[in-house]
């Protein structure tokens, strides 16, 4: 049993996205299943709509989950074992102030047990649980960082329970791992530091089913922008980000690849061990070649067509082009009513009228020798107010590459 389990307290970071992608391709790999868990239990920091927007990313990209849970579904049972360890004398209530303090914990209320639980609810004086520091050091293996070992001050007597009875993160994500019986744990490096007081839980609670853990080396991004709603404003597509998430730091077999192919060849350990650094250029050319992959009649679907002959026109402007808003960049202007009242307007003029009088035309270069004939006009006074009226600009692909698939729309496009 794999899992993701993001917090909905912001956007969706393009290095969840990378866990989340690693953690569905390993279920699949081992038959088993993959879950998502939204980890809502800061509810201060919550903010609302997130996790039907991260339920939207996983539905673009494919991700299919065998089910999905709200951490705080499981509010009264994470409150339960937590006054389980309690009676067990493995926690403690304590009344020190800064309880979320970083600093080491001075152990003032460690002697208190479930005795002192019920007199200060009754006085009503805040208080949170927290957890015996170890006896010794907690040792675990993580693929990518071998055998790490924590000492009983770097675990400390953490926080388990907050003041306003509602578990911490670290407490709930444990116990939800166990009751889950999540068997690997993918996820950032960033959360090497939570591991050693995951394990601690575990064993308080007597689990002995081995957890386990892969934590993936830092994905270097300093721009906060670049989050998976920000690539998909820039035109970026789904397959396109998957190849090049599970690329990076990756030796594949081939450069373009869809995610079904590579769950096939896929192997975590032959990931990188050293941090990877996100490059734009590199996945504007992955995204180039998704979309010149892409079938036609959807690819023109992405510009409000449902036409192949504009899914073929939209790879003619791939080779000045990467991404669909840039491509729309490029064919807007094809279809957009034209300026006649520029530098070429009165040619465009002239052209506009002859087209529209004019029977269809198959090739271009019998449509430019209509064209020629009818106006009179020749050379620049020719090319220039023609490419105009058909492209929007006055560059680009050469009109006999653009024309058979506008010819169907030439009464539009010259308009």
């Amino acid at each position: 049993m794999l899992r993701f389990a993001p917090s909905p307290t912001g956007d969706m970071h393009i290095g969840n996205l990378r866990v989340a992608i690693f953690n569905y391709m390993i279920a699949k790999q081992r038959d088993v299943n993959f879950i998502v868990r939204i980890e809502d239990t800061d509810k201060e920091q919550n903010i609302t709509g997130k996790d039907t927007e991260f339920m939207e990313i996983l539905e673009k990209f494919a991700l299919p989950h065998d089910s999905v849970m709200h951490q705080s579904e499981n509010l009264h049972l994470h409150q339960t074992l937590a006054i389980r360890l309690l009676k067990e004398k493995k926690a403690f209530v304590c009344t020190c102030k800064d309880t979320e303090s970083s600093e080491r914990y001075s152990g003032h209320c460690r002697a208190m047990g479930a005795a002192e639980l019920a007199k200060l609810k009754e006085e009503k004086t805040p208080f949170v649980i927290r957890i015996k520091k170890p006896e010794s050091n907690i040792i675990y293996q993580d693929l990518f960082n071998g055998e790490m070992s924590a000492t009983p001050d770097e675990v400390d007597s953490f926080v388990i329970l907050r003041e306003d009875s509602t578990p911490t993160d670290l407490f709930a994500s444990a116990c939800d791992d166990m009751i889950s019986g999540i068997t690997l744990i993918i996820r950032g490096e960033e959360h090497l530091f939570n591991t050693p007081k995951q394990e601690q839980i575990k064993t308080l609670f007597g689990y002995d089913q081995q957890t386990e853990y892969a934590h993936l080396p830092i994905l270097l991004d300093t721009d906060e922008t670049h989050t998976v709603k920000w690539l998909f404003e820039q035109g970026f597509i789904p397959d396109a980000i998957a190849n090049y998430l599970i690329a990076l730091g990756n030796q594949t077999p081939k450069e373009i690849f869809t995610m079904p192919e590579a769950i096939e060849w896929f192997d975590l350990t032959k990931l990188s061990k050293s941090p990877v650094k996100f490059d734009i250029d590199r996945l504007r050319f992955i995204n180039r070649e998704h979309l010149k992959m892409m079938d036609d009649k959807p690819l023109s679907s992405l510009f409000g067509f449902a036409d192949e002959a504009i899914g073929k026109l939209a790879k003619v402007y791939l080779e000045e082009a990467s991404t669909i808003n840039e491509l729309e960049a490029k064919i807007r202007p094809i279809f957009k009513p034209k300026d006649f009242n520029g530098e070429w307007g009165e040619q465009m003029k002239v052209i506009s009228d002859v087209i529209f009088n004019a029977p269809m035309i198959n090739t271009y270069d019998a449509f430019e020798s209509y064209i020629r004939k009818e106006t009179g006009l020749s050379g620049e006074n020719f090319l220039k107010p023609l490419r105009y009226l058909l492209t929007g600009t006055g560059n680009g692909p050469e009109l006999s590459d653009i024309y058979p698939y506008i010819k169907s729309y030439i009464l539009e496009v010259a308009s």
